[in-house]
């Protein structure tokens, strides 16, 4: 690799001793103070075209190889980075004399890691390199943060190795793009081992949002909020970014209680009142209510908002749509077209609030006015993407119409027909029975994905279900031989401040005995019967079925809440795959018996149970 090469042969980097420059500028050259009349145009630039008439009149005034204004015309393209611009700074990079300044070489870097080619910044480093010039506390940060985005992780880790050796491993700049990019390339231990071995770094509220927002990206928010709680303990400031990425991780975990009191801290530290930052915060906030079943809080931060832009109006179009409330997220949208016509700098609707609409009407089987709002993306100039294609085929085959959601597909181009959307319809043709459809759509994912244990579970589940069991042990029989992994089925619930989590068949809780006892008196109290037609393993017996789904998780949640919370309390639960049926009936009887307000988000929306009925209407 060029920049190992590079690294390698450069003294600076292989000194015994290396020397940190405690002034970076003290090198810069003398360059002229007075701005030559071209430039004084630049403040006036707003594009590329505005750019190279201040170079042409440069040129003409004689200027064209004047130091001063090379630097000014670069650091202009790299404050607004596009191919076109970055390539236009490169041309007149290669023009200036040789640089024994760093500066020059990280604005380029730092220009060249916010584009689509990030890994260009790489050379830069290395021609900084082979021309002696000494790296500063400034070089790193935009090198890291373009291996960051473009997932170059041994590059990276070169990089990690020159800073060391040049003693900026533990600078307050160089610590968090070290923790992001070993995040964002997917070495999440590495970038805690970072985190926890800094000297002194993990004081740094920077570190701290690093490795925050590092977890919250990956899907990993009990570990985001535990290093919050930590970065409290140390008395360690959190900023905007903290409070972001905190809410987010509550939003995943369905932490309302914990959300509460973020929300009120975003509040106390101003971040909801500056015009810079509250916008973005309130979004947050919108989202977080949304996620953890509280809509009407959303609703009320979304009404105290004197300002909204797309992405708050799409933030509460979702929440409604994940509560099924098709009729508040078409409400809302019509209200946001009437503030557009009385308000001609608001922003329309994107491909986001979109998605939010479509979504609603799937969840509420409003097929007609669904296909409407697609066909109304046109109207917008929003480009239809994979994602609104699966909730239109979400839209019919929920609807069992599978027969049109088969045909939609098949209709799109290659580019557009992804996995994705067979496995929409797959899900529908199991829900619906349909094996022979079923069969068909299973091999289309096979052609895209075989990796995928989900698929082939429920191509199986639908075979058994229809008695066909020749074909589902030859569905287990080749998921063996791929390899593929089913996703456990894993609920979350909060209580008193702290979210437990429950995996079915588990029995690592240490309540777990008592839980797993407290659902089959509950069964038997109800009177219910177990619906164990949902359970689809060749040889158990009636009662080895029942037992099954007595273990579900979010069962488990259920009664964990039941004996853990005061009467009439409500239980908020997050699973993250869909609700079984049997699951879903006993939370209906559940909420009737005990008197209890049950809100259940799965994998796509929220079940409200109260006084013995779900909120879905059984359609979901």
């Amino acid at each position: 690799m060029a920049a190992a090469a590079a690294i390698a042969a450069n003294p600076l980097l292989n000194s015994s001793s290396p020397a940190r420059p405690d002034n970076p500028a003290a090198n810069r050259r003398n360059l002229p103070t007075a701005a030559p009349p071209p430039l004084t145009l630049l403040p006036r630039c707003r594009s590329l075209r505005d750019l190279s008439q201040v170079h042409a009149a440069a040129v003409k005034s004689g200027l064209n190889d004047d130091p001063l204004v090379l630097t000014k015309l670069i650091t202009f393209c790299c404050l607004h980075p596009s191919s076109l611009s970055m390539a236009y700074a490169r041309h007149l990079f290669d023009r200036m004399p040789p640089q024994q300044d760093p500066l020059l070489f990280n604005t380029m870097t730092r220009g060249y890691a916010r584009t689509p080619t990030p890994s260009l910044a790489i050379g830069i480093f290395v021609l900084m390199l082979e021309h002696g010039v000494s790296p500063d506390g400034y070089t790193f940060p935009s090198l890291l943060k373009a291996c960051a985005a473009g997932k170059l992780l041994p590059e990276g880790k070169q990089l990690h190795g020159a800073a060391a050796k040049l003693g900026f491993h533990g600078d307050p700049f160089v610590l968090p793009t070290l923790i992001n990019l070993y995040a964002d390339c997917g070495d999440l231990p590495a970038a805690r081992r970072l985190f926890d071995q800094s000297d002194g770094g993990g004081s740094c509220a920077v570190c701290y949002n690093a490795m925050i927002t590092a977890c919250a990206r990956r899907s990993l928010p009990g570990e985001a909020l535990q290093l919050f709680r930590r970065m409290q303990a140390e008395g360690v400031k959190p900023t905007e970014v903290t409070v972001l990425s905190v809410l987010s991780s509550c939003a995943m975990l369905g932490s309302l209680e914990l959300g509460r009191w973020v929300h009120g801290f975003a509040q106390n530290q101003g971040f909801l009142s500056s015009s810079s930052s509250s916008v973005k915060v309130a979004t947050a906030v919108i989202d977080m209510y949304g996620k953890c079943g509280s809509l009407e809080d959303a609703a009320a931060v979304f009404r105290a908002m004197p300002e909204r832009d797309t992405q708050v109006w799409s933030a509460m179009i979702i929440a409604c749509a994940l509560h099924g409330r098709s009729d508040l997220a078409v409400s809302f949208f019509r209200e946001m077209q009437t503030q557009r016509e009385e308000d001609g700098a608001a922003a329309g609707p994107d491909g986001v609030t979109f998605l939010g609409l479509l979504s609603a009407c799937s969840h509420a089987g409003k097929v007609d006015e669904g296909l409407q709002l697609f066909r109304a993306m046109e109207d917008f100039a929003v480009s239809p993407e994979t994602k609104h294609y699966g909730c239109v085929v979400d839209l019919l085959a929920r609807a069992g119409r599978l027969r049109e959601a088969h045909d939609f597909i098949l209709n799109l181009s290659g580019e557009n027909s992804s996995p994705v959307l067979w496995r929409t319809l797959l899900g529908a043709c199991a829900s619906h029975g349909d094996v022979e459809l079923g069969k068909r759509v299973f091999a289309r994912i096979l052609d895209h994905d075989d990796s995928h244990g989900g698929d082939y579970v429920i191509l199986s589940n639908l075979c058994a279900a229809a008695g066909r069991w020749e074909e589902a042990r030859a569905v287990r029989k080749m998921m063996k031989e791929k390899g593929a992994g089913k996703t456990p089925g894993c609920s979350a619930i909060e209580v008193g401040g702290a979210v437990h989590e429950f995996f079915s068949g588990d029995g690592r809780h240490p309540q777990a005995a008592a839980l797993r006892r407290m659902v089959e008196e509950m069964a038997e109290q109800l009177g219910y019967a177990p619906e164990t037609a949902v359970v689809v393993h060749e040889g158990m017996t009636e009662e080895e079925k029942a037992a099954s789904l007595r273990g579900h998780s979010e069962k488990l949640a259920m009664a964990f809440g039941l004996l853990n919370t005061p009467p009439g309390a409500t239980l908020r639960i997050v699973k993250n795959l869909r609700v079984c049926k049997d699951c879903h009936a006993m939370a209906k009887l559940i909420s009737a018996a005990f008197g209890r307000e049950i809100l259940l988000r799965d994998l796509n929306r929220f079940h409200h149970f109260k006084d013995g009925k779900c909120s879905c209407g059984d359609y979901w």
